[in-house]
């Protein structure tokens, strides 16, 4: 199998993963996952495609990820690894659907108004 490249997106962050079968070591930025992401919660979010679909330690995986927060890049991870395990194996798609793992979040956060403090905010009303 040669490498699989997937793109995933999550509010402003971008994910760019290279897929290839090893040993289950996942590389990010060129660091480690564990250093990267360093909260359990982040990490259970990155592995959450190879472990639905019993592959923990069947693939390498080389990520490139730019933009947005720790939680959107870690969600723009999960989202291109679930991509390309479905392009891995096409069974793989009934598993992953249905948890939610395929579908891009589409929610941004919304602009800034002017005349207001914040998107909805507005300054202190003084009526004298």
């Amino acid at each position: 199998m040669e490498t699989i490249h997937k793109i995933g997106r999550r509010k402003t962050a971008v994910a760019r993963v290279y897929v290839s079968t090893g040993s289950g070591k996942i590389t990010v930025n060129q660091r480690e996952l564990n250093d990267y992401f360093p909260t359990a919660t982040l990490q259970y979010k990155v592995k959450q495609p190879f472990s639905l679909t019993n592959t923990e330690d069947a693939y390498d995986v080389k990520v490139n990820v730019y933009g947005g927060g720790i939680t959107g890049q870690a969600e723009a991870v999960r989202l291109a690894l679930s991509r390309a395990m479905c392009e891995v194996d096409g069974e793989n798609r009934s598993v992953l659907k249905p948890e939610g793992l395929l579908t891009r979040d589409p929610r941004m956060v919304e602009r800034k108004k002017y005349g207001q403090k914040k998107a909805r905010k507005k300054f202190q009303f003084s009526k004298r």
